[in-house]
């Protein structure tokens, strides 16, 4: 699990094609990667990856065809910015939001303005995620967690405040920039809770009891 609270941003120094994977190298100084092991997730860009070797400033992780395909770690290139997040550890502050670094959908910037000292975005996102978003609700965009301000259809928009955007590669985006969304985790089981497959829980009953 993750918490959509960046560590530390990276470059993406080499791209290996091998049979259809792809195997990164990413490099950060601003890790202790000594602290971390063979087989640790770690988030880029919000993606969670496992760590296959590591280096004195970075480390290797081999990306699935199937991550490919639903991502967009795919347009990354040598040189390329990205976001990390290594796995959360019993203890730690929970800043952001519960996140699995399970990646629901492809974004896409459709809009970027200056709000004051902020930027405000949105993005598009496909018809069947919109219902997992709302207004003040929670979103993780390339692995930052985020506050929706406004929903209207399948976009939402973010405000990204001046710290946020230093810190991590949003402040790279364009109009057009293809992003990695994970909805709210929440969203997803009161979902299945209220579906016809759930087990006896019904939105009729969820708001007898407050919780709807």
């Amino acid at each position: 699990m993750f918490t959509g609270i960046i560590k530390a941003k990276g470059i993406v120094t080499a791209i290996k094609r091998q049979g259809g994977d792809v195997r990164l190298t990413v490099r950060s100084a601003d890790l202790p990667w000594s602290d971390y092991k063979l087989g640790d997730s770690i988030a880029v860009n919000g993606v969670c990856l496992t760590a296959v070797e590591f280096h004195a400033d970075g480390f290797d992780t081999d990306v699935s065809i199937e991550t490919l395909d639903v991502t967009s770690l795919g347009q990354l290139k040598s040189g390329s910015d990205v976001n990390l997040e290594p796995a959360l550890s019993l203890g730690e502050r929970l800043g952001g939001h519960l996140v699995s670094g399970h990646v629901d959908c492809i974004g896409i910037v459709k809009s970027r303005a200056a709000d004051a000292r902020s930027i405000r975005l949105s993005i598009e996102i496909p018809a069947e995620y919109s219902r997992y978003v709302a207004k003040k609700g929670s979103v993780c965009v390339d692995g930052v967690s985020l506050t929706i301000n406004e929903v209207s259809g399948n976009c939402f928009e973010l405000n990204i405040i001046p710290h946020t955007a230093a810190v991590t590669i949003i402040d790279d985006y364009a109009v057009g920039t293809q992003v990695n969304v994970e909805v709210d985790l929440l969203a997803r089981y009161i979902e299945r809770l209220i579906s016809k497959d759930g087990d006896g829980i019904s939105l009729e009953l969820l708001k007898a009891h407050g919780y709807a």
